[in-house]
């Protein structure tokens, strides 16, 4: 079992910054070579964010997270970050940790998530 929690949502207004973490726990010790972030919108699918491999080499971003995120990864702490810059309205979603095997966009290719956490962009 892989036990992830994401901290560090909350509300901010837009053009504002935010940093998610998201901490993984395994009780077999299983690492995951690909972690990611996905988000979900009132109304809408999931969609993908970020992926980072386990070197952290050769980040994978959506088109709308280009520029603007940044996502990170603290082997030693277990823990992957998201800092989010100039944040838009639009941003405004469930955003959730993923971990899987595959470098890849699609929600199928993770085993493992997180509950979620809320980011709100006010205008």
């Amino acid at each position: 079992q892989v036990r992830l929690v994401e901290s560090g949502g909350g509300l901010v207004q837009a053009g504002g910054s935010l940093r998610l973490s998201c901490t993984a726990s395994t009780a077999s010790g299983r690492t995951f070579y690909i972690m990611g972030w996905f988000r979900q919108a009132p109304g809408k699918d999931r969609e993908f964010v970020a992926a980072i491999s386990r070197t952290g080499g050769s980040p994978y971003y959506a088109d709308s997270a280009k520029g603007r995120f940044t996502i990170s990864r603290d082997n030693a702490k277990n823990t992957m970050y998201l800092q989010m810059n100039s944040l838009k309205p639009e941003d405004t979603a469930v955003y959730y940790c993923a971990a899987g095997d595959v470098y890849s966009s699609a929600r199928s290719t993770y085993a493992a998530w997180g509950q979620g956490t809320q980011v709100t962009v006010s205008s």
